[in-house]
């Protein structure tokens, strides 16, 4: 509170630091709640040459309060729950229902529904509005229950608007404030040219955690097959998707593709060089690659994956069918996507 205050007092108890106090990363939390504060940070950077590390949950009251961004000083690092890469052996189910958040993933499986409970109703939401960008907290409250809803699923702006209780618009500002403060991913549609009748404009929406999409939707994933766990699998893969593409600096756009007859591919990655779609199913059938197949032939992809929970990887006509395990396997030894 102090430092909302006075700002300057942050850079006079910097440099009453002696000797390796200052040699060391300064690291601050939450930096997002004391904006003015980076322009003490920007002097120390440039005058003294010190190291930071600024860790935020949103950079949306950053650019609202018009804060020293420190452009041209600052690298940007998006972090995201844990990956397969972090935790070692992992049981699918656990995952998906207890999602990759650090403290969700190591509870107790008897707690870890509490501990969701938690983090939900008493951080995210707080989050939001404790940052004062939302007016209106029963509209917004209804508007985060349905996430659930519209999660992995083209956004219909008008059904989700008519169950919160205000217009469209006020429903298209609440997603953006979910991205702004790295709640949840749009993703939006692969158009490079129309050779089909496309649906464009529409982008889909996933929560940034499978656990907390899953607990906000009242879902427990029993066992691997079924509707939910196609549904879980899809979103798991997708934030592996994402976190391999910050964390290794690939920085490739994941879109997705759907025509209006309902051909579709779940993501698209890059410019097209590779296609993945997943499927909840230990069987994969010929009607289970129209999509990926109708998508191949309009583009010519390096890659056409469809990822399922069969047990053996296999290839049918030109589309790798890999077990989810195989490909995560392969994601992250580079050689889905360089």
């Amino acid at each position: 509170m102090e430092y909302l205050k006075t700002p300057s007092l942050f850079r006079e108890r910097i440099l009453a630091l002696n000797g390796i106090g200052q040699k060391l990363p300064i690291i601050m939390d939450e930096v997002q709640k004391v904006p003015y504060i980076l322009n003490e940070v920007h002097w120390l950077i440039e005058n003294k040459g010190l190291s930071f590390v600024l860790c935020g949950s949103s950079a949306r009251k950053l650019k609202r309060g018009h804060a020293n961004l420190l452009g041209g000083r600052a690298w940007r690092y998006e972090m995201v729950p844990l990956t397969t890469r972090e935790i070692g052996e992992y049981s699918l189910l656990k995952v998906l229902n207890q999602g990759l958040i650090p403290s969700h993933y190591t509870a107790p499986e008897e707690h870890y529904r509490k501990s969701l409970k938690a983090y939900v109703t008493d951080y995210l939401k707080e989050e939001v509005f404790e940052e004062g960008i939302v007016r209106n907290v029963q509209a917004f409250s209804r508007f985060f229950d349905a996430l659930a809803y519209c999660q992995g699923e083209l956004i219909n702006y008008s059904n989700v608007a008519r169950d919160c209780g205000v217009d469209a618009k006020t429903v298209r500002e609440y997603f953006h404030i979910m991205e702004d403060t790295l709640i949840g991913t749009m993703l939006l549609p692969f158009i490079k040219r129309k050779s089909r009748d496309l649906i464009t404009q529409t982008p889909k929406f996933y929560l940034f955690d499978v656990g907390v999409s899953g607990y906000i939707a009242g879902r427990i994933v029993p066992e691997e097959k079924g509707e939910q766990f196609g549904r879980a699998l899809e979103h798991f893969i997708f934030m592996e998707l994402k976190a391999y593409s910050r964390y290794c600096e690939k920085d490739f756009e994941i879109s997705y593709w759907r025509t209006k007859t309902g051909l579709e591919v779940d993501f698209v990655l890059g410019p097209g060089a590779v296609c993945v779609e997943v499927k909840g199913t230990d069987s994969v059938k010929p009607g289970d690659l129209k999509g990926i197949k109708a998508f191949s032939e309009d583009y010519k992809p390096k890659m056409a994956i469809v990822v399922c929970n069969e047990k053996e990887p296999r290839l049918s006509g030109g589309v790798n069918i890999m077990p989810w395990k195989v490909f995560l396997e392969r994601l992250w030894s580079g050689n889905v996507i360089r």
